[in-house]
C-alpha cells in the first residue's frame, strides 16, 4: 500500500486542498480531501489525473523527423505515407519492441500514462505471418510492461489499397489479413495482453479505404463489448473516394451504415460537413483527435467549436508520433481553432472559463470512454494514475486552481512535470523515467540501423 499527501489535486468535484491518496494493488483505494499528511505519506504539491493518448502508431516513433524533405509534387499525407512504407517494411520484432518502448517512456515523461495502441505492423518484412500471429502485438505488451504504461490494444484489420475492395500497395504487405486471420489475430493478441494488469483489448478497422462493408460486419463482433476505432474523413481525397464509391462522404456512410454508438471512436473526423458534425455528437462516439499529427501532415482542422457546441466528445491521441505530450496537443488543439476562427481562448465553453481546465476535461473524459475505462480521474476504483507538476516551475509559480493547468498547458509544457505514477508504480521522479537511458540507447542502436 501507498499512501501520497498532495497539497493541491484536481478531484472530479474540482480542486481540492490536502488530499491523501491511498493506493494498492495498482488502484486508487482511497482519495481524502482536507486531511494533513500523516508520518509515512509521501508528499507532493500539485496532482493531476494522467491522460490517455487514444491513438497511436508505435512503430511511427522511428521515423519521426524522415519525412520533412520536400519532393518534386506537391508534399501531402500521400506522399508522407510513402516514407512510412518504406520504414515500415524494414522493422524486425526487435526494432519495435525498442521503437515502442522509448515511446511509451516518453508519453509517461509527458503525461500521458495509457495508450490506445492502433496496431496495424503484423506480419514479417515479407508480409507472410509470423508463427505467432500475434508476434508483434506481444512486442507491444513487452514495451508497456517494461515502461509500466497502461495499454488498450487495438489490432487493425486491413485488406484494400482503396474504396471498393482494390488490391493493397505493395507497401502494405505487413498490414494484410483476411478476416479469418484477423480472427485469429484477435485471440492470440489476446493472449498478448491477458497477463498484463488493466489491459484491455479493441478492434480497429482501419478505414473504409482499407475495409469493405462486410468485412466490416463481420470484424466488429470480435470487439465483444470493447472499443471500436476506425479512421474517418482524415483527407480531402479521401472523403472525394468515398464520395466517388459510395455517393456518401466517410463519417456519413458510417453513421448511416455501422452501428455507431458510445464504444467507437471516429479517429481525425477532419472533414465533416455541419450535418455530420451534429450527427456524430448525437452518437455519442468520441473523436479522437491528434492535432499534432493532423498539423504535421497537412489534414485539416477539426470542427472543434461546433462539435463541442452539438454535444460532441473528444479525446487526444499523439498518432504518428513526431512528438510527444499532453501540453502538445491541447496546444495545437485551441491553437489550430485560434487560427481558424481569428479568436482566443475558443474552446473554453463558456465566458470566464479557463481553456486549459475545458481542454484538460474534454480530453480526460473521452480518452476513458474510448478506451473503455469506466474510472476516470482521482477517484476510488480507478487505475492509479497520477501526474504530479512541479509547481516551482516559472510558469507554474504563484499560479491555484485552472491557472496551474493554464499555465502547464499553454506556457510550461512537459517540462513541469516531476512524477508519474502509472497503475500505482511511481516510474517518473524529477521529470526522468527510470528506463530513459536504457530505452534511448536500444532505440538509437535501432534507428541507427535502420536509417543507414
Amino acid at each position: 500500500m501507498t499512501r501520497l499527501h498532495f497539497a493541491f489535486a484536481l478531484l472530479p468535484a474540482g480542486w481540492a486542498n490536502d488530499v491523501q491518496v491511498v493506493i494498492a494493488d495498482g488502484a486508487i483505494a482511497s482519495v481524502t480531501p482536507g486531511v494533513a499528511p500523516a508520518v509515512d505519506d509521501e508528499r507532493h504539491q500539485l496532482a493531476v489525473p494522467g491522460l490517455a493518448s487514444l491513438h497511436s502508431h508505435a512503430f511511427q516513433r522511428g521515423m519521426a523527423g524522415l519525412a520533412e524533405l520536400r519532393g518534386d509534387t506537391t508534399d501531402t499525407f500521400w506522399t508522407w505515407r510513402e516514407t512510412m512504407y518504406r520504414f515500415a517494411l524494414a522493422m524486425t520484432p526487435d526494432d519495435v519492441t525498442a521503437v515502442a518502448t522509448l515511446l511509451y517512456v516518453e508519453m509517461l515523461e509527458r503525461g500521458f500514462t495509457r495508450v490506445g495502441e492502433f496496431h496495424y505492423l503484423h506480419h514479417d518484412r515479407d508480409g507472410s505471418p509470423y508463427a505467432n500471429p500475434a508476434e508483434m502485438a506481444v512486442r507491444i505488451a513487452e514495451a508497456t510492461d517494461a515502461s509500466g504504461i497502461g495499454l488498450t490494444l487495438l489490432p487493425s484489420f486491413y485488406a484494400h489499397g482503396t474504396f471498393g475492395g482494390a488490391a493493397p500497395h505493395a507497401g502494405q504487405r505487413r498490414f494484410i489479413c483476411s478476416v479469418d486471420q484477423f480472427a485469429a489475430l484477435m485471440a492470440a493478441s489476446r493472449e498478448a495482453i491477458r497477463t498484463l494488469p488493466g489491459a484491455n483489448i479493441g478492434v480497429a478497422p482501419h478505414s473504409l479505404r482499407a475495409v469493405a462493408p462486410d468485412e466490416l460486419a463481420a470484424i466488429i463482433p470480435l470487439a465483444g463489448a470493447e472499443p471500436i476505432h476506425i479512421h474517418a474523413a482524415e483527407q480531402v481525397r479521401e472523403v472525394e473516394d468515398c464520395m466517388a464509391w459510395s455517393g456518401q462522404r466517410p463519417v456519413q456512410w458510417l453513421l448511416e451504415n455501422a452501428p455507431v454508438n458510445q464504444r467507437w471512436c471516429l479517429i481525425h473526423a477532419t472533414h465533416m460537413t455541419e450535418q455530420e458534425v451534429t450527427a456524430l455528437a448525437r452518437s455519442g462516439a468520441v473523436a479522437g483527435l491528434c492535432p499534432v499529427t493532423e498539423a504535421s501532415l497537412g489534414d485539416g482542422i477539426f470542427s472543434a467549436r461546433e462539435f463541442l457546441a452539438a454535444g460532441g466528445r473528444f479525446g487526444i491521441g499523439t498518432d504518428s508520433n513526431v512528438l510527444i505530450g499532453v501540453a502538445d496537443e491541447l496546444r495545437q488543439l485551441e491553437y489550430g481553432q485560434r487560427l481558424k476562427h481569428r479568436e482566443r481562448n475558443v474552446l473554453s465553453g463558456r465566458l470566464g472559463a479557463s481553456t486549459g481546465r475545458a481542454l484538460f476535461d474534454h480530453a480526460l473524459a473521452g480518452g476513458a470512454q474510448a478506451l473503455a475505462q469506466t474510472n476516470a480521474g482521482l477517484v476510488s476504483g480507478a487505475r492509479a494514475d497520477i501526474v504530479s507538476l512541479g509547481t516551482t516551475h516559472p510558469s507554474l509559480a504563484g499560479r491555484l486552481g485552472d491557472a496551474v493547468l493554464d499555465g502547464w498547458l499553454f506556457a510550461a509544457g512537459g517540462d513541469a512535470i516531476d512524477c508519474v505514477w502509472a497503475g500505482g508504480d511511481k516510474v517518473v521522479a524529477g521529470g526522468r523515467h527510470r528506463l530513459r537511458d536504457m530505452a534511448r540507447e536500444r532505440f538509437n542502436a535501432c534507428v541507427r540501423r535502420l536509417v543507414a
